[in-house]
């Protein structure tokens, strides 16, 4: 997207990561992405609103996002939060800094799979916040540079072992999610494809050469979600994008994406999101910088 705020961090050639923790009444950064990795902690803001693609949640007391991904837009608003001492802990790190051949032992399978989870950004727990919350408290304080990054890499350790939830959509990230089955591969690719069709259990069913039941249990099995939710998810994540990148009405969008009732659309989008799909593009209007 042109008109979000490429950031360039201060992250420099020679750091393995950057860190900054500050104190702040509000949230002033517009909209942006960039291509460092990024570990944000955010403590003492409820009412903030926090937007990663076509996530949009008000956060509580505490709030841990990881973004991966150098095309996912992000920001945090101001949302209904009424406090002067919010604190702001950025971590930022290369994609580089934690690749090659270490980085494919067993050891750090664990981090691998959150970075590749984290392409759509995820949130951890509120238990997993607290179990990580001295380390992230004291790590800008630490001065030996060797030890502050051992201290970082166990945090993801940590993070890549707790509980956590993927934020953005894959349709609108436009980012895979984990290798699948052919199989579920298979569906998925159809559905990508077809989504503004209206698509059949049997029909996809038969792709696979499995029994419609048969085929639904063992999708949900594989994904984690039921095939109507994930068509629904598809749907949604499209609709979202097309909300950000295109001027076409939101009736037009609601009938492109495969929904055939714009009131339900409306119901369902505001469900799944929290906003309803007018307020979702005027809160991305807002957030925006033209560069």
């Amino acid at each position: 997207m042109s008109d979000v705020l490429e950031e360039i961090t201060p992250l420099s050639d020679k750091d393995c990561f950057h860190v900054v923790d500050r104190h702040k009444s509000e949230f002033t950064y517009p909209l942006h992405q960039h291509r460092e990795y990024e570990l944000n902690f955010v403590e003492n803001a409820p009412g903030v609103r926090r937007v990663v693609g076509d996530s949009v949640e008000t956060i509580g007391n505490y709030d841990l996002v990881l973004i991966c991904s150098e095309n996912l837009e992000h920001v945090w608003d101001n949302g209904d939060c009424t406090s002067h001492d919010i604190r702001e802990v950025t971590i930022q790190f290369s994609p580089d800094l934690l690749s090659g051949s270490l980085m494919a032992k067993n050891q750090f399978a664990s981090i691998m799979k959150m970075f590749r989870n984290a392409d759509h950004g995820v949130v951890f727990s509120q238990h997993t916040i607290m179990k990580v919350y001295s380390a992230i408290d004291g790590l800008a304080a630490e001065q030996e540079g060797f030890m502050r990054f051992l201290k970082f890499l166990k945090i993801l350790y940590d993070l890549s072992r707790s509980d956590y939830r993927i934020l953005a959509s894959s349709s609108f990230s436009h980012a895979e999610r984990n290798p699948e089955s052919r199989r579920v591969q298979k569906v998925k690719q159809y559905i990508n494809d077809h989504y503004t069709e209206t698509l059949r259990l049997e029909e996809l069913a038969g792709m696979v050469g499995m029994t419609p039941t048969s085929f639904s249990r063992f999708f949900k099995l594989r994904t984690g979600k039921s095939l109507s939710d994930y068509v629904l998810d598809i749907r949604l994540g499209n609709a979202a994008r097309a909300l950000v990148d295109s001027t076409k009405n939101i009736s037009e969008i609601c009938f492109e994406c495969g929904f055939n009732n714009l009131s339900n659309f409306n119901r369902i989008f505001k469900g799944r999101r929290g906003v309803t799909p007018k307020e979702f593009r005027a809160m991305y209007k807002k957030n925006k910088v033209i560069v």
